[in-house]
């Protein structure tokens, strides 16, 4: 039944959603949180869980971007946001200020960034080279049977129509993973448009959220856009391999995510900021990423602070067991035994 749930509020580009652990009473405690759409059906479906073992709980989570989550954080108008491209260190000194005290980063689960495409004729899983996702985004390669392109996917039919492309409108942690690895295997890319949530698009559409790129994908004959895995998987749309840093064209699942974090796992910083995308290994899937949940150190509600972070203590551990069924990876032992001594380090 959860699932169900699930499958229906992703097609209906549900941009924000009401976890409710009970019926909000007198002595419940509200715990607010915003931000990365490529986390909320994993939100979604640890609250739909949680609530059966802390009833008292009320949370209530926007699915509005990366970058509005970082915001709101920042801005103490949320108790939690939700990210997948780390804060930097400007933000960090920036939120600082404004909260008197630090936003920590704690990752919560694997995910990847994978090319949806809408081909009229064409249903195989094309390969895409790092080249030709460069190529399109930047708008270099504009027609389907660019020879990049064709020279990946011998023996495809491809037309030659003009290539639409979708990317996000909003602040977005997928757009940042998406960018992070451009910039790694293009420098026009990241000498012209670089690194963040938001960027200049060179070309292309915009759409909000995950839900609003899948939607026009979906929609758009000769289309291409990015979107977490979840949301290529519950909308069964077609996504392609994505050549990695080995060569070999590798599509985005368990095992190919968990393969992109091994090195990270063994070198994790301190403050769990670290980027995964185009990492070595022949098995990687090279878009892959943490997302984090960010919570600041010291919350004056104290009741509040001790709910969020028992939340977030189930999530890094019983919760684990829930990510596989929404198409997330799992973080590894070693991460997680960081996370909970890093937890002790909350003031609440």
């Amino acid at each position: 039944m959860i699932r169900r749930l699930l499958v229906i509020a992703v097609l209906t580009a549900t941009a924000s959603f009401w976890l409710t652990a009970c019926k909000s009473g007198p002595d419940s405690i509200n715990i607010n949180g915003a931000g990365s759409t490529f986390a909320y059906p994993l939100y979604s479906m640890w609250s739909s869980e949680y609530v059966k073992l802390h009833p008292g709980v009320q949370i209530n989570y926007q699915s509005i971007g990366s970058g509005g989550g970082i915001r709101q954080v920042s801005a103490g108008t949320v108790d939690f946001g939700g990210t997948d491209g780390p804060m930097t260190d400007k933000q960090l000194a920036d939120a600082k200020t404004k909260l008197g005290t630090d936003v920590l980063h704690f990752p919560v689960a694997l995910g990847a960034d994978v090319p949806v495409y809408n081909v009229p004729g064409v249903t195989a899983d094309l390969n895409f080279t790092p080249n030709a996702l460069a190529g399109i985004f930047l708008g270099t390669i504009t027609k389907w049977n660019d020879s990049e392109i064709a020279k990946a996917n011998p023996g495809v039919s491809l037309p030659a129509n003009q290539i639409v492309v979708c990317h996000r409108s909003d602040g977005s942690g997928t757009t940042y993973v998406w960018v992070d690895y451009l910039a790694k295997i293009s420098p026009e890319w990241k000498s012209k448009v670089g690194v963040d949530t938001s960027v200049n698009w060179p070309v292309g559409i915009g759409g909000k959220g995950n839900e609003g790129v899948a939607g026009f994908v979906r929609q758009t004959p000769n289309s291409i856009g990015y979107v977490e895995l979840i949301y290529a998987v519950q909308n069964k749309m077609t996504y392609g391999q994505v050549q990695n840093a080995s060569g070999k064209f590798v599509k985005a699942d368990l095992n190919s995510v968990t393969a992109a974090a091994a090195g990270a796992v063994e070198n994790m910083p301190a403050d769990f900021r670290v980027s995964i995308t185009n990492a070595p290994g022949a098995a990687t899937y090279p878009i892959s990423s943490f997302t984090w949940m960010l919570v600041p150190r010291d919350i004056s509600d104290k009741a509040k602070g001790a709910a969020l972070k028992a939340f977030l203590q189930w999530g890094i551990t019983d919760g684990q067991k829930l990510t596989q069924s929404l198409s997330y990876a799992p973080l590894a032992k070693p991460v997680v035994d960081k996370e909970l001594q890093a937890l002790t380090t909350l003031h609440y």
